[in-house]
């Protein structure tokens, strides 16, 4: 009987500590983050975004960053607690932007269809409250799009956000939809799913987005790349990522990896 084939480790990928996670989730699960992030820097990322997926999330997640000046926030309610957002919780979003300096975007915020655990009406009733929140503010856009791109597009046009720092996070899409959003001047962020043999739309989409409107990300626990579908997604599994979309776009890994890395605390108003 032959042996399983045995997962390549992450820090055997030899990947230089300048890369960047833009969008994962590491507080609640398992209050693991030091271990985490330690890992993450060992295989060369240096740069995490967390996502507070609402105020409450916020209050009772951010003291587990405290020694991780590297890790910066996004803070928006998800398309799935729609029914439940109130005011009191923009005002809450509105509080927290004002007083912390590593809130960096209002998101993830947006519609899915794929689940609709929020009835629709209500989902595009919030998404234009966060965007009106985010335009009042100034402050960066991070898009959550399921299923719903024709509606989202819509309402992201209508309120004038072409042109804005807007990341669509999480882009699944084919080349179509890349044209459209970089049409409008947005960033978009790929995730592992761009090393699954079946995702043949965005594998063609990635050779065709320009070098400094693509970022990286895990949106870990989530969507973990290849060789580690089914498992655990963690920052420290970036690199495989990044080595498919070179490997797609016929580009140097290292350069790549820089280059995201760069472009991401870039989009975030980062110090380099």
């Amino acid at each position: 009987m032959s042996k399983k084939k045995e997962r390549q480790l992450p820090e055997t990928l030899g990947l230089p500590p300048v890369g960047a996670d833009s969008h994962a989730h590491l507080d609640g699960r398992d209050n693991d983050v030091d271990a985490v992030l330690a890992r993450a820097l060992a295989c060369g990322v240096r740069t995490v975004g967390n996502v507070f997926l609402g105020p409450a999330a916020y209050r009772e997640g951010r003291a587990l960053f405290e020694r991780h000046d590297d890790v910066f926030f996004l803070l928006g309610v998800h398309p799935h607690e729609a029914a439940k957002m109130t005011d009191a919780d923009l005002a809450d979003m509105r509080q927290a932007f004002s007083t912390d300096h590593r809130l960096r975007a209002v998101g993830e915020i947006g519609l899915d269809y794929f689940y609709d655990f929020s009835p629709r009406e209500t989902q595009q009733l919030w998404f234009r409250r966060q965007l009106e929140l985010a335009l009042e503010l100034d402050q960066r856009v991070v898009i959550h799009c399921r299923d719903a791109e024709d509606d989202c597009l819509e309402i992201l046009d209508e309120m004038g956000l072409g042109g804005r720092p807007l990341l669509w996070h999480c882009f699944g899409l084919g080349p179509e939809w890349a044209e459209k959003l970089l049409r409008r001047g947005w960033h978009l962020s790929v995730p592992g799913t761009v090393t699954y043999a079946k995702s043949e739309a965005l594998r063609e989409a990635v050779r065709i987005i320009p070098a400094d409107r693509l970022l990286l990300e895990t949106d870990a626990p989530y969507l973990s790349p290849e060789p580690y579908r089914g498992k655990r997604n963690e920052p420290a599994l970036l690199g495989f990522t990044a080595l498919e979309i070179a490997l797609l776009r016929g580009e140097n890994p290292h350069e790549l990896w820089a280059r995201c890395g760069d472009n991401a605390r870039g989009f975030f108003g980062l110090a380099g």
